[in-house]
């Protein structure tokens, strides 16, 4: 357990006998104890943490929170725990304070192995899936797609720290009327090269320059081979050829950008080994089907309706919602990319084992996540619990104030890859891990600045700096000392301290990061941790100070470079040693 997990529990249990000791001498009637929290307060100077114990027991006790404080702070003992004081304050809370142990016991516990800093037991090793980007493989991957990689991989590497058995995997949607509707726009281009205009485009076709530029690659390959070909197998086969530039291209991008996937899954092979099918028949089985206009249909309606009414809406705020159901299979007989995505993640908990699936989607597909919720359920597969959406808002790119929407290089529309020929990928990174929930404006000029209005800069700059100033001492002969050997008693000043604290709650950070789907807290930390460290460097002085406090600030500054490089590398952003 990590010395802030412990310093929690270690209070607790203080707390809960002092609790147990009132109720026995008489200062608190019998009576069972509500549940009670220990936070940290915002105001610092209030104490290092704060619990609710008296207020949380006045309706048990029936007595003044103050009073209920004053017969838990009576009977408190606070020997063995890493705590040294406490006060009460206001209507009852009650106020406490670290003592020189925890600040000793932090650097320590990093110092001895930092590798491992920061994991824990949290997840259970439950296995857990993150899907994320799934771009369509028609065209190139645009801003949404940058900021979903961002913030799947974070994620799915804060799960990871936290005990989850995380996995990162890609949905290729390479099967449906998307690529049916990539080969003839493909097909469309192909034949325009020897025909001119005397070919029409498709009014629903895909118009990007992508794909004029596919059909050019094709034509130097085949030449005027394939006109022979009947439209069917022409279509399929220009189809198969985009996919095979498309595919490898977005995994360099993506492998570009950092992320690496356990599986790239193929839609097409739910299709080809007749899971598709399956999934539809066993939701026919079920009674969750119906035949109208040739067309089999999915009472999605019904699903919804069901769910809402077990969960106590009335029938006519129900009705208001206009449910509507869902195509699982047309009149031609094709199956509908909904009837493939209720067959991908059946596939992901009935076929692999997963206990819970996650996944990042653009708000765009919010009223598609109660659809696919509600068909897990009518699989019995507890969609309501096990199956989890991050939606992401829009993504705004800036450059002097002004909305970007074109590649300075390309003079076409910015994709992931024209993203990062322009600003590091440690930036995109950075500012694209962010709250999923809010919008981001992402300033092109304050990416590639070297500046502290830089988050990532600034915070890549306190550990070039803690690198650069150990290596002077090092070279003046005051090497880092083995931690046994130094006396971190002597870490007392504010600043020290209130850097160590810091230092403390990464492991904390981590486990909040990954019960919220929030990896954008790590960013915040480490920030902060930069922060503080520039506070200490500027009032504590290192080289010139005494030898046990030399000492004692090196394993502190030591500390804290291997905790600002472990805490950039779980969202994907190096720690330079200069800069």
């Amino acid at each position: 357990m990590d010395t802030y997990a412990l310093a929690v529990q270690q209070l607790k249990k203080a707390i809960e006998n002092a609790i147990e000791k009132a109720i026995s001498n008489g200062e608190l009637p019998q009576a069972e104890a509500a549940p009670f929290i220990i936070e940290t307060p915002a105001d610092r100077s209030h104490g290092d943490f704060a619990t609710n114990a008296a207020m949380a027991g006045a309706k048990a006790f029936r007595m003044p929170p103050f009073k209920i404080a004053q017969a838990i702070t009576s009977n408190l003992d606070l020997e063995g725990t890493m705590f040294d004081r406490f006060e009460t304050a206001g209507p009852g809370f009650i106020n406490f304070f670290l003592g020189t142990e925890f600040y000793s016991a932090v650097i320590r516990e990093i110092l001895a192995n930092p590798e491992a800093y920061g994991r824990s037991e949290y997840g259970r090793d439950e296995k857990v899936m993150v899907e994320f980007v799934s771009a369509n493989p028609t065209g190139p991957m645009h801003m949404g797609n940058a900021r979903g990689g961002a913030l799947g991989d974070c994620l799915a590497a804060v799960l990871d720290k936290a005990g989850y058995n995380a996995w990162r995997e890609f949905y290729v949607n390479d099967a449906g009327n998307q690529i049916q509707k990539f080969g003839c726009s493909l097909e469309a281009r192909y034949l325009q090269i020897f025909k001119g205009d005397e070919i029409e485009f498709p009014e629903d076709g895909y118009h990007g320059d992508d794909i004029k530029e596919l059909a050019k690659l094709f034509c130097e390959k085949y030449g005027d081979d394939w006109l022979k070909l009947d439209t069917p197998e022409r279509h399929k086969m220009m189809a198969e050829f985009g996919l095979s530039i498309n595919l490898p291209k977005m995994k360099r991008d993506l492998a570009r950008y950092g992320i690496e996937y356990d599986q790239w899954f193929l839609e097409s092979s739910l299709h080809a080994s007749g899971y598709v099918a399956d999934s539809v028949q066993k939701l026919t089985d079920a009674g969750f089907t119906y035949e109208k206009d040739g067309a089999l249909w999915l009472h999605t309606s019904k699903i919804l309706a069901d769910k809402l009414l077990a969960a106590g809406k009335k029938p006519e705020d129900i009705e208001k919602l206009e449910l509507k159901d869902d195509v699982l299979r047309r009149a031609n007989g094709f199956y509908t990319y909904f009837a493939a995505d209720i067959a991908y993640h059946r596939n992901k908990f009935e076929q692999r084992g997963f206990d819970k699936v996650i996944n990042v989607w653009g708000a765009d597909h919010h009223g598609h996540v109660a659809r696919l919720k509600g068909a897990m359920d009518a699989l019995g597969l507890d969609g309501e619990h096990r199956l989890d959406i991050v939606l992401m808002q829009l993504v705004k790119l800036m450059r002097g104030g002004e909305v970007v929407r074109m590649s300075k290089r390309t003079g076409k529309a910015i994709s992931l890859s024209d993203l990062l020929d322009e600003i590091p990928v440690d930036a995109a990174r950075y500012f694209f891990n962010s709250r999923p929930e809010s919008p981001v404006e992402f300033d092109l000029d304050l990416a590639v600045r070297q500046d502290s209005e830089n988050p990532v800069y600034y915070v890549q700059y306190a550990h070039a700096r803690i690198c650069t100033m150990l290596s002077a001492l090092a070279a003046d002969g005051h090497e880092v000392p083995d931690i046994n050997s130094a006396d971190l008693s002597l870490l007392s000043t504010e600043q020290e301290r209130e850097l160590i604290k810091q230092v403390a709650l990464l492991p904390e950070e981590i486990r909040l990061a990954a019960r919220d789907y929030d990896p954008s807290r790590i960013n915040k930390y480490v920030t902060e941790l930069a922060a503080r460290f520039h506070r200490f460097y500027t009032a504590c002085r290192i080289k010139g100070a005494e030898e046990g406090v030399l000492n004692a600030r090196l394993c502190l500054a030591d500390t804290v470079r291997k905790v600002i490089a472990l805490s950039l590398s779980v969202i994907g952003v190096s720690a330079p040693e200069k800069m």
